[in-house]
């Protein structure tokens, strides 16, 4: 983690930041670090560490578990979909309820939706259960990623050395078949990502030990992921995109990983189709989003043609 990120990915006033945004950014490292362990690296106390996160939870800022389909074999899918207007929010909606999607965002005025499917295999892709009033419709197999949130630099602004204290030391393991009890412990995490072992033993129906030994097993095979939920607006950047990149072959792995550095970017993606690099932004405004695309994005090696769909709402997001 870069440590003048700060310079680049924050708009807090110092006194702010110290408190906040140094906060989000130790959540972003480890969701479930406990605010003793937070609180010493922040220079504060603890009881400060627990009141900030409710306050930040106020503003829909908080920890959630997520569900990683992708470890247990399963396949991850961009989907792009453009409709008539009256039908944009309505879909987008239905389609941010499934159990299965993320990162549904409504784009283009309403008359286009971009979102995030995994599934067990391509035929359960829920391409021929979406609504008639539908333009155009793609899907694109994630190949690798880039970025993901919980690498995004925008909020980042702890020091090297701080980040470094508060990276969870798991030993990895293989992924396994998932349990009623894990899936149990999962959907419980996805509402509270902080949940105390007790709270989730008791929603498990298991003893505490338990819960904390499947927990952190899930967690060491990558299944289980702790991602901050927050909008990217929270920290000042008030203009997001999705953008498609189309990028010659012998570039592309180089362009990705020159995304993943970009304070800018929390996703990016290598994907099957015409345009074979996809990325969502927060930028602080329009005119940092047109800088952006031409000072950073317009120097990419290989670029040859880019697209750009401005989000008007995020409806779900891990």
């Amino acid at each position: 983690m870069n440590g003048n990120a700060v310079e680049s990915g924050s708009n807090y006033p110092r006194s702010v930041e110290s408190i906040d945004q140094r906060l989000a950014h130790a959540l972003q490292i480890d969701g479930r670090a406990p605010f003793a362990k937070i609180a010493e690296v922040l220079g504060t106390s603890e009881h400060t560490a627990a009141r900030r996160y409710q306050r930040l939870k106020e503003r829909g800022v908080r920890v959630k578990g997520a569900l990683n389909r992708f470890r247990l074999g399963h396949h991850a899918w961009t989907l792009r979909l453009r409709c008539t207007p009256d039908a944009g929010p309505v879909l987008a909606q239905a389609l941010a309820n499934r159990s299965d999607t993320f990162w549904v965002h409504l784009m283009s005025g309403g008359t286009e939706i971009s979102c995030l499917q995994q599934v067990e295999s391509p035929d359960e892709l829920l391409l021929d259960r979406l609504p008639r009033r539908l333009v155009d419709v793609s899907a694109h197999n994630i190949l690798r990623g880039f970025a993901s949130p919980g690498t995004w630099r925008g909020v980042a602004c702890l020091t090297d050395d701080e980040a470094a204290a508060l990276k969870p030391e798991f030993e990895p393991e293989p992924p396994t078949g998932l349990t009623g009890l894990d899936d149990a412990l999962i959907a419980a995490l996805t509402i509270d990502g902080r949940a105390s072992f007790a709270e989730l033993a008791t929603t498990a129906g298991t003893s505490e030990t338990t819960a904390r030994r499947r927990v952190e097993h899930l967690r060491r095979t990558g299944v289980l992921e702790l991602q901050l939920d927050a909008d990217p607006a929270q920290f000042g950047f008030h203009t997001q995109a999705r953008l498609w990149m189309r990028v010659q072959p012998r570039h592309l792995a180089q362009a990705g990983a020159a995304l993943a550095t970009h304070p800018e970017v929390y996703f990016a993606a290598a994907t099957t189709g015409p345009a074979n690099l996809v990325a969502s932004v927060a930028c602080r405004s329009s005119g940092d989003l047109y800088r952006y695309q031409t000072e950073c994005i317009g120097m990419l090696d290989g670029l040859a043609e880019l697209e750009t769909a401005p989000v008007l709402r995020t409806l779900k997001r891990s």
